[in-house]
């Protein structure tokens, strides 16, 4: 075990919890046990047992998040601690804290943005078919629309740099979150890698909060509403072409009667034609302008981006050091 990761830089394991007084224990004392030096937040989403109790007893940094759902504790999460890379895992106990140093590693020494903890499982219980099924086709689905992904889009582990985090502009509420994570890293195509982790079953007495078909239809919502604001005009150049080639199929009958009457008597066809054909260039001039739109807003994110890596205390330091030249100056 690489006992030095990450030495010399403050490392944040952000806990997201509902319900786990089963596990959270063990997730705690592990991860402590895993890196020394870090802090291990639990951020609980009003759990109705002693998820709270637990895992402070077990050495954690306890607080809480009234709104429901992943989303919303992850947002609050990566606005509240200040840190220089942040490991985010599930409170469930079924990620391998003994990777965690590898991983922090992988980030420092090849200057990353995020690393991936891909699941491998051996027990069939640790992950259900529905969901193995489930995210492979909405990984496979993102990396159509998006481009090169990962082979485990929707996983609860990840190593992120400081930067990452304080320049992600988090609005989902619930288990959509992963998926937000992974298109804004393909958006501004960050440095990002892949390691394989040991994905267990959960403990005897926790219970999975995640819903196939409920939480698979929101981040299929989420994936489509993405490709909207991120690739507009591949969404709207297919609508453009879907209602050309609908014009065309519409005006071709009344061109053969033209051309062998010189009448045109599907007078009612061809306005039909004529209409479907201008939402055709109104869905193309649509996702022109949009496009323009989502890459001025990609800039400034990239710019955000460049400028979260300073720490709070850093800034104000540098501004302390930085006031009696400006006076100078003025």
């Amino acid at each position: 075990m690489d006992w030095n990761a990450g030495a010399g830089r403050e490392i944040a394991v952000i806990v997201p919890c509902l319900n786990e007084a089963a596990a959270i224990g063990q997730v705690v004392r592990d991860f402590k046990a895993a890196l020394p030096g870090a802090t291990v937040y639990v951020y609980d989403n009003m759990s109705t047992d002693d998820t709270m109790a637990v895992a402070r007893a077990a050495g954690a940094v306890v607080r809480q998040v009234g709104h429901r759902g992943k989303g919303n504790v992850v947002r609050r999460m990566f606005a509240d601690i200040d840190a220089d890379i942040y490991i985010m895992v599930d409170g469930d106990a079924t990620y391998d804290a003994g990777a965690a140093p590898a991983m922090v590693r992988r980030l420092i020494d090849d200057n990353l943005d995020m690393v991936v903890g891909t699941r491998v499982d051996d027990d069939p219980e640790a992950y259900r078919k529905g969901h193995r099924f489930g995210n492979w086709l909405l990984t496979t689905l993102v990396t159509r629309l998006f481009g090169r992904t990962f082979t485990d889009m929707l996983t609860g582990y990840r190593v992120f740099s400081r930067r990452f985090v304080k320049a992600f502009p988090s609005l989902s509420g619930g288990f959509e979150i992963e998926t937000e994570i992974t298109v804004h890293t393909l958006e501004l195509r960050l440095a990002t890698a892949e390691m394989p982790t040991r994905y267990s079953a959960r403990p005897v007495g926790s219970q999975s909060k995640l819903s196939t078909y409920r939480d698979g239809f929101r981040i299929l919502k989420l994936i489509l509403r993405l490709l909207m604001l991120e690739k507009p005009l591949a969404l709207f150049g297919g609508f453009a072409a879907f209602f050309a080639l609908l014009a065309v199929a519409f005006f071709v009958p009344v061109l053969v009667d033209y051309l062998s009457t010189g009448l045109v008597p599907r007078f009612p066809t061809l306005i039909v034609s004529v209409g479907v054909m201008l939402l055709s260039v109104l869905s193309l001039m649509t996702g022109i302008i949009q496009d323009n739109v989502t890459r001025g807003r990609q800039e400034l994110k990239r710019l955000f981006y460049l400028a979260a890596g300073e720490r709070a205390d850093e800034r104000t330091a540098r501004l302390i050091t930085d006031r009696p030249r400006l006076t100078r100056a003025g």
